[in-house]
């Protein structure tokens, strides 16, 4: 297999023996073949082997001992995240139990509006999937919910019907990947027709937008998340410190 030189070698390594790990080629216990083996078989260097298993470390996918060889480990959960800004209403939408109502599962590609709202590159297919969130005593919806998932990863879509959760963790577990950096971005909108309707506000009323954007190991986006919420159902908290010295 020889490798292309569109990216960078060693992630291209590093993506193919984790889909290889993922879908069990190498199962739990086993060993990688050897880095000089790894090397003849992707054509690449000693350093470009090194540099995919250290990726594949970081996604805490295999284990590594001075000669004893590559290990296949066991994934540990990762579902806790440091957050610098919280959104109280965001957060406690899922463990409230606020049902996600899908509207919409499909391939879209990326326009220019929504290219200019996401930061998504234009032209590209990504897996949309849209809908509404409802708390159960309540007629009115929690929010808009829209999640945009990379194609790599849109085998997903399959399970959400049967899933109420955040997404991100079912990328990480069915494709092998980590999820190490979200960034999160509010801005102020006024709602449309079509978006007051599904809200149940009225046309032009204020709104806060939801960004947050979902970034691998590999510093691919794995997934942006676009909740919108009526102004009066929205409450954002931070908590600041003067740091001494």
């Amino acid at each position: 297999m020889t490798i292309t030189p569109a990216d960078h070698r060693y992630l291209q390594v590093a993506r193919t023996l984790r889909k290889e790990i993922v879908d069990g080629v190498y199962p739990v216990g086993s060993q990688l073949p050897t880095e000089h083996e790894l090397c003849e078989r992707f054509e690449v260097s000693r350093y470009t082997v090194r540099e995919a298993l250290r990726r594949l470390r970081d996604d805490n996918l295999v284990t590594s001992r001075p000669r004893a060889g590559t290990t296949v480990a066991q994934r540990a959960a990762t579902n806790t995240y440091a957050q610098d800004v919280v959104s109280i209403n965001d957060l406690l939408a899922f463990a409230t139990g606020a049902q996600f109502t899908i509207e919409s599962n499909a391939m879209v590609t990326i326009d220019g509006e929504l290219a200019e709202r996401t930061g998504l590159p234009l032209g590209e297919e990504w897996l949309a999937v849209r809908g509404y969130r409802q708390a159960d005593d309540d007629p009115a919806p929690v929010c808009r919910t829209e999640y945009y998932i990379n194609r790599s990863f849109a085998a997903v879509g399959r399970l959400l019907q049967r899933h109420s959760g955040p997404i991100f963790p079912l990328i990480e577990d069915l494709f092998g990947v980590s999820i190490v950096e979200v960034h999160q971005e509010i801005s102020a909108i006024v709602t449309s027709p079509e978006l007051a309707a599904g809200l149940k506000v009225s046309p032009g009323s204020a709104a806060l937008q939801m960004q947050r954007t979902y970034t691998t190991s590999d510093g691919e986006i794995a997934q942006v998340t676009v909740n919108t919420h009526p102004s009066d159902r929205f409450r954002h908290s931070m908590t600041m410190r003067r740091v001494k010295g």
